[in-house]
């Protein structure tokens, strides 16, 4: 190391310390290990959530405790914790607390991440210590074990399983603690009775080879964090203080980017600026298996919607409009034809997020319905676009989802019940056997010809940005079309991706097939 210790010397009797005492940073673990080992004893690590202590853990800690002479315990942050609504039950200061207090361990962090091979880095153990369940590779979905393992053995450390008794924390949380509303506790107990999570976790599975083409308007969306000062002294506005900005790649990139992990392949056809066409930035945004090739719409920007953003709640308070959403005409629309009627047929199924910003226009959309597979469409309203964007342009898909707004602008009722318009109106309108029809705080209303209509309910209501939410949703639940989930099924696995997207600011993260496979087991265990 290259700075003087500052600690005492290790006091290995870890009951003679409190739990409080046993807390410490990361840091300070890193160098604790490095003392320890200095004096010749081994270093033992576990890592995990432990919302509820139970003796599964206590088992599991005891195990690990014999790997080595001193046994660290790190605990993850909150808002790295991906179970779902309620979770964690009892925030990371508070399960740090419980985990010290177990006779076996010397020492606990919480850690700021969202995976453990940093922190084993970081901290050098000479044994990492997982559960049995990890011991597969192969079975471990969350496929952290791979790179924890790597991490360990890169400074001639080892992975060691215990196999003790185990527990579900989430399977005792469900059953034991009402950390979801009443109505969603019942739709969950009904899922759980029909084996939902084993359905739903084969459903993922189905669609890991499948190879998706997404056809849609090019966003970028800007956060500009201002903090309002208050009215201008000389003229009727709000004056405010610039703080910082954030640029996301957003439309058809975060749609892409949300499926990209759970499939093969992606690719995306959509239209750029030729000025200001932030194409580098773009690429750089995509994940690696998400090809696209644009096209370009000369001397226009890439359409960017800059929203204005209080830093402090995350509510916006204006946004402005960049973009040149005129349709396409003469050699660039007939280059767009020619590539969709050349490529749609090599896809398993197209997904088409329509924002109505001039890319598709009802020739190029008689076109994917007559050359798609499989064809899955969102037609968006927005400030702009408002009135000119109706689903109604599609004569026909195998499969619709809209927000109620969109939904009721589509069929000219703006008093019309969502049950309605997905099991009716729509159905009426467009010749589609599947709707979805989102209804925020409400869940959702998913229709099938064969099935009848079923209503999910939402599975959250701790909102921290909605925008995308409804893409997130609509993205994450197409795939499913065609690997066979119900209806019911697929507005659940929809509402797990908006549940989700609804805790991420802006487009900072896409929704990733780890973090979604623990969501549902979390909460249908």
């Amino acid at each position: 190391m290259n700075h003087t210790s500052t600690l005492l010397p290790i006091d290995l009797q870890s009951s003679a310390r409190t739990a409080r005492g046993k807390m410490k940073s990361i840091a300070e673990l890193a160098e604790i290990a490095a003392q320890a080992k200095a004096q010749g004893k081994t270093v033992a690590l576990c890592h995990g959530t432990f919302d509820l202590l139970h003796m599964g853990h206590v088992r599991h800690i005891e195990a690990a405790k014999r790997e080595g002479d001193l046994l660290m315990v790190t605990v993850t942050a909150d808002a790295f914790v991906n179970k779902g609504p309620g979770r964690p039950v009892f925030p990371d200061n508070l399960r740090a607390e419980m985990v010290a207090s177990v006779e076996y361990v010397d020492f606990v962090a919480v850690s700021h991440g969202p995976t453990a091979d940093p922190l084993i880095k970081t901290i050098k153990p000479d044994v990492y210590v997982k559960g049995v369940e990890y011991k597969a590779e192969g079975d471990d979905v969350t496929g952290g074990i791979v790179p924890e393992r790597e991490a360990v053995e890169a400074h001639g450390g080892r992975i060691a399983f215990t196999e003790e008794l185990t527990f579900s924390s989430s399977n005792l949380i469900n059953r034991n603690l009402n950390v979801y509303e009443p109505e969603l506790n019942e739709y969950l107990a009904g899922m759980r009775e029909q084996d939902g999570l084993a359905r739903l976790l084969d459903m993922v599975e189905r669609i890991k080879d499948y190879r998706i083409l997404f056809v849609g308007d090019a966003i970028l969306d800007q956060y500009s964090y201002v903090e309002p000062l208050g009215k201008s002294a000389k003229e009727n506005m709000i004056a405010t203080l610039h703080q910082g900005d954030e640029l996301f790649a957003g439309g058809v990139f975060a749609a892409a980017n949300h499926v990209a992990g759970f499939c093969k392949e992606v690719e995306i056809v959509t239209l750029l600026g030729e000025r200001e066409s932030h194409e580098e930035f773009i690429r750089a945004s995509l994940k690696p298996n998400v090809k696209f090739k644009p096209l370009y719409r000369p001397l226009a920007p890439t359409t960017r919607k800059s929203r204005f953003v209080d830093p402090y709640s995350l509510r916006k308070l204006f946004e402005v409009y960049h973009m040149d959403d005129k349709p396409l005409q003469g050699s660039l629309y007939r280059e767009l034809n020619t590539m969709l009627k050349k490529r749609i047929a090599e896809f398993d199924l197209v997904v088409v997020t329509d924002f109505g910003h001039g890319l598709i226009d009802p020739g190029t959309a008689e076109i994917l319905q007559a050359k798609s597979k499989l064809l899955c469409v969102n037609a968006q309203s927005n400030a702009g676009n408002y009135g000119f964007n109706p689903v109604s342009k599609y004569r026909k898909a195998d499969y619709i989802c809209l927000d109620g707004p969109e939904a009721k602008l589509a069929v000219h009722n703006k008093y019309a019940d969502p049950a309605d318009l997905a099991a009716r109106d729509l159905p009426d309108l467009i010749d589609c056997n599947n709707v979805v029809v989102t209804a925020g705080k409400h869940g959702c209303y998913a229709w099938r010809k064969k099935e009848g209509l079923h209503r999910v309910p939402a599975l959250t209501n701790s909102i921290v940005d909605t925008v995308g939410a409804g893409d997130a949703f609509f993205a994450v639940s197409a795939p499913f079309l065609k690997a066979g989930a119900s209806m019911a099924d697929m507005g659940f696995l929809g509402n797990a991706a908006g549940a989700m997207k609804v805790g991420i600011v802006g487009h900072r993260s896409s929704i990733q097939k780890p973090a979604f496979v623990k969501f549902l087991t979390a909460m249908l265990k």
